[in-house]
């Protein structure tokens, strides 16, 4: 259970963290439709996958060879944190400028449209769609550190236990890109400077939690 609730926590942190990916959602959604979307979103979760899937393979080859589990996560752990505080005190806000969409598509596709929503999509296209959200995201350094820095702090974890934490990460993950692609039109309006400048800071604040957490919890462990 307690791995459980950690998936749900990395997984809801990964949602709320405000970046290209998440204006890219938004803006696949609004210009091309729900169904784009969810295409798009599809290769975003492939690419996650890939990710974890790899990081958990160099975890597990880390985790084989050395004796010092636990001081590897620890390491990970303050890793974690010092993002956590570069972020909050340093980091810019998020612009809504990121994450510009620019497909290769015919336009007649679109103009012959009633509306973004009932477009008629070749696979062709829905394919291109697919590709850009995989490659958008497995080309992003911030999903590719924060994957592997999870991959390594939770090695103390059996194979077992890190499927479970990261099967539901990534459940989580994947359910809230596709309230994003739902509630496209109604978060562009929400997220407002202020608001972007806010849900900055918690992320900071979450992910310092995180590996606070992690690190008594450890230590917790190993000395009593």
């Amino acid at each position: 259970m307690d791995v459980i609730l950690k998936g749900i926590g990395l997984g809801l942190f990964l949602s709320i963290s405000v970046g290209p990916i998440v204006f890219a959602i938004i803006k696949m959604s609004l210009r091309f439709g729900k169904k784009a979307g969810y295409v798009f979103i599809a290769g975003i979760s492939l690419s996650d996958i890939t990710m974890v899937v790899l990081g958990n393979m160099a975890a597990e080859l880390v985790r084989g060879i050395l004796v010092y589990k636990t001081a590897i996560a620890i390491g990970g752990a303050i890793l974690l944190l010092f993002v956590g505080c570069y972020s909050f005190f340093f980091k810019k806000d998020p612009s809504p400028d990121a994450g510009e969409i620019k497909l290769n598509i015919d336009e007649e596709v679109i103009k012959n449209a009633p509306d973004v929503n009932h477009i008629h999509w070749r696979r062709s296209e829905l394919f291109k769609i697919f590709a850009q959200g995989y490659f958008m995201n497995i080309l992003n350094p911030g999903a590719i550190f924060l994957w592997l820095t999870w991959s390594t702090t939770f090695t103390y974890l059996s194979l077992g236990g890190r499927v479970v934490l990261f099967g539901t990460t990534l459940a989580v993950v994947l359910l809230t890109d596709i309230a994003k692609v739902v509630l496209a039109g109604a978060l562009r309006k929400k997220l407002t400077p202020k608001a972007l400048h806010n849900i900055s800071k918690i992320s900071a604040l979450v992910l310092i939690g995180f590996g606070l957490a992690i690190i008594i919890g450890l230590l917790w462990s190993k000395y009593h």
